[in-house]
């Protein structure tokens, strides 16, 4: 009974620190504020950043005295980076933060320049219920225009688990998903079939 004392202690003690753990990150989560709007004259860089690495690694990508920030947009954890005046620097730290850095990042632009809902600028919004069709396009943009021809269709940019992915399909029917996932695969394209629940849209339809 003494021999094993001390091991039964030991993983009682870990376990207890295992639940600690989980709830100080649950915390963490709940603490976070929403993101503020950027003002009239500026646009803002969100990066989805869920962990503290990944806030870390921006944080080192960045300039020194950066504006940055950790808060919601919609359900993501994102790094809010302030103060780009153009939207051709905003747009060009986002093409370095997903292809360098290898994770998602969106524009905001301020109110008064938003397009209409109708527009095909940068308008991050969650996906519905269904299935989405992701092909992982390895930093390859032409790759978008081979999956447009293979399918017929459009083809868009979203965020899957802090990466950027291209949108092959979004549908509520299993059977169309795993159709459209058989025939990209049989091409050679590196795809699966995901909860789109989990997917957020970044562009509907991309033209890299």
């Amino acid at each position: 009974m003494k021999d094993t004392a001390f091991p039964l202690l030991g993983l009682a003690l870990l376990a207890f620190a295992g639940l600690t753990g989980l709830a100080d990150s649950a915390l963490a989560q709940q603490t976070v504020s929403a993101c503020q709007p950027p003002q009239a004259d500026e646009y803002l860089l969100l990066v989805v950043s869920q962990t503290k690495e990944s806030q870390q690694q921006i944080q080192r990508t960045l300039p020194e005295n950066t504006q940055t920030t950790v808060c919601r947009y919609l359900e993501d954890t994102v790094t809010r980076i302030a103060g780009f005046r153009s939207i051709e620097d905003a747009k060009g730290w986002a093409r370095y933060v997903q292809e360098i850095v290898g994770l998602s990042a969106f524009v905001v632009r301020p109110a008064s320049t938003r397009p209409s809902t109708n527009s095909l600028g940068y308008n991050p919004q969650p996906l519905g219920q269904g299935y989405a069709v992701l092909v992982d396009y390895f930093n390859q943009p032409e790759l978008a225009s081979q999956v447009r021809q293979l399918l017929g269709s459009n083809v868009g940019l979203v965020s899957y688990g802090q990466r950027p992915y291209l949108l092959a399909r979004y549908t509520t029917s299993e059977r169309e998903a795993n159709s459209t996932l058989r025939q990209l695969s049989d091409r050679g394209f590196w795809s699966m079939v995901v909860d789109s629940r989990r997917v957020t849209l970044l562009k509907p339809v991309v033209n890299f």
